[in-house]
C-alpha cells in the first residue's frame, strides 16, 4: 500500500493517514451495511445524488421456480427512484476471483428479472428492519419522507425490474485495471442497466483515526452520452409520470404547488395548452398561450428539478412587452413574485425561482394572478 491523506487538527498538528487494507472482506461488507453512503451516490449522479434504502444483506435469489435461495448476493439497495442496486464485494485481485464476480453478477441480474417477485423484496426489507429492531414504516418515511406514497414506490420497483432498469455495483478496496476495463465495457454496452465499480480505500493514522474514501469507476464519457441520449429519446413526461417523479424528488408540499400550477393551466384550455417535455433531468411541462396567426407563446415552464422558469428574451419580443413602458410594468409585476427581468430587454436571461420558496397558497395565488394579467395583456394586443 502507498500514498496517504493528511489531516490538519485544531491545534495545527498535521496527522498523516496511511492507506491500509481491510482486515477481512466481511469487514467491508459490514461497513456498507452500516454506512450505505459509501456506495457514493453523490458521484453516481452529481445532479441528483442517489440515496440508498437497504433491503437486505445476503439477499437470497432462486435459480428456478422451485428453488429457494440457491444463490445470494451481498447487498441489495433501492435508490429514491426505485432502481434496484445490486452490490457485490470482493477483495481478492486474483484473475480467477475477478472473473467469478463478474459472472456471478450477470447471473444475478439475469435471474432477478425472472424469479424475483416484488413481494419477496418487500418481505426481505421488513425482515431486515425487524432484525435491527426498526419499524419498516418509519425506515421508509426517513428514506422518502412522511408524505411519500409507499405503494406507488414499490410498484415502480416492479416496473424497473421488468424493464431491466438495474444498477450493478462491484465494490473493493482496490479495483484492478482489468476489472475496470470490464466495468467500463459493460456500462457502455448495457442499457438501461448501469454497471459501475466503487473503490473504497481505508486510511489509518498512528493514533487510530480512520478515513474511508470511495471513488466511482465506470462512468466513461461514452457510457454517459449513450445513456443520456437513450433516456431523452425514451422518456417523454406525462401528468402521471411527472408528478410521481416530482414528488419523489422534491417532496409532497412542493409537488402540491406544481399540481396547482398545472391545474391553473388546464382550466385555461383551449386558450392555454399544456405541453410535456422530455429528458430525465430537465423535463417538465410548459404552459403555452395560443395566438391567432402566430406560434404559441411559452408563458412558463415547471421543471422536474422544482424550478419555475420563464424566458426574458421571449417576453421582450412579445407585444405589448416589446414597448418600453409595458416592459417596465412587466418587470415590476414579475419582480413582486420573485422573477427578476433585466432592465435592458435585449439582455438574454432565464429568470426562475424554486417552488419551495413559495411559502403558502397566497404566494402561489399571487404568481398565478400575475400570469392572468400577462395573458390579458398579450390577448388585448393581438386581437
Amino acid at each position: 500500500m502507498g500514498g496517504g491523506i493528511y489531516l490538519i487538527q485544531d491545534d495545527d498538528r498535521l496527522v498523516e493517514m496511511i492507506e491500509q487494507a481491510y482486515d477481512t472482506e466481511d469487514r467491508l461488507q459490514e461497513l456498507l451495511e452500516k454506512y450505505p453512503n459509501l456506495v457514493a451516490g453523490d458521484q453516481i449522479d452529481r445532479a441528483t445524488p442517489r440515496q440508498w434504502l437497504l433491503i437486505s444483506r445476503e439477499m437470497p435469489l432462486p435459480s428456478d421456480d422451485e428453488a429457494d435461495g440457491r444463490w445470494s448476493f451481498e447487498h441489495l439497495f433501492l435508490d429514491q427512484n426505485a432502481i434496484p442496486t445490486l452490490v457485490e464485494v470482493k477483495s481478492s485481485p486474483e484473475t480467477r476471483f475477478r472473473r467469478e464476480i463478474v459472472g456471478q453478477m450477470l447471473d444475478y441480474a439475469a435471474n432477478v428479472l425472472i424469479y424475483w417477485p416484488l413481494e419477496s423484496i418487500i418481505a426481505q426489507f421488513e425482515s431486515n428492519c425487524r432484525d435491527v429492531d426498526r419499524d419498516p414504516e418509519q425506515v421508509f418515511e426517513e428514506f422518502l419522507g412522511s408524505d411519500a406514497n409507499e405503494e406507488r414506490f414499490w410498484q415502480k420497483v416492479k416496473t424497473n425490474l421488468q424493464a431491466g432498469k438495474l444498477r450493478l455495483v462491484f465494490v473493493a478496496e482496490e479495483i484492478p485495471p482489468e476489472l475496470r476495463r470490464v466495468v467500463e465495457f459493460l456500462n457502455e454496452q448495457l442499457d438501461p442497466t448501469e454497471v459501475l465499480a466503487v473503490e473504497i480505500k481505508q486510511y489509518v493514522s498512528q493514533d487510530g483515526l480512520k478515513t474511508l474514501v470511495p471513488r466511482v469507476i465506470g462512468q466513461t464519457a461514452e457510457a454517459q452520452q449513450k445513456k443520456a441520449s437513450a433516456t431523452r429519446e425514451r422518456r417523454r413526461w406525462d401528468e402521471e409520470s411527472f408528478f410521481y417523479e416530482f414528488e419523489t424528488r422534491q417532496g409532497y408540499e412542493e409537488a402540491q404547488m406544481a399540481r396547482k400550477i398545472h391545474q391553473w393551466a388546464r382550466r385555461k384550455e383551449p386558450t392555454i395548452e399544456v405541453v410535456w417535455g422530455t429528458g430525465d433531468i430537465y423535463g417538465g411541462f410548459a404552459a403555452k398561450l395560443k395566438q391567432k396567426g402566430r406560434k404559441p407563446f411559452s408563458l412558463f415552464t415547471v421543471g422536474i428539478s422544482g424550478e419555475f422558469v420563464i424566458s426574458s428574451s421571449s417576453y421582450a419580443s412579445q407585444p405589448p412587452f416589446d414597448e418600453e413602458d409595458h416592459w417596465h410594468e412587466l418587470r415590476s409585476r414579475f419582480s413582486s413574485v420573485g422573477l427578476s427581468l433585466p432592465a435592458d430587454p435585449a439582455e438574454t436571461r432565464v429568470p426562475s425561482f424554486r417552488l419551495s420558496t413559495l411559502q403558502d397558497d397566497s404566494a402561489l395565488e399571487k404568481v398565478l394572478e400575475t400570469f392572468e394579467w400577462v395573458v390579458e395583456q398579450i390577448q388585448s394586443s393581438n386581437p
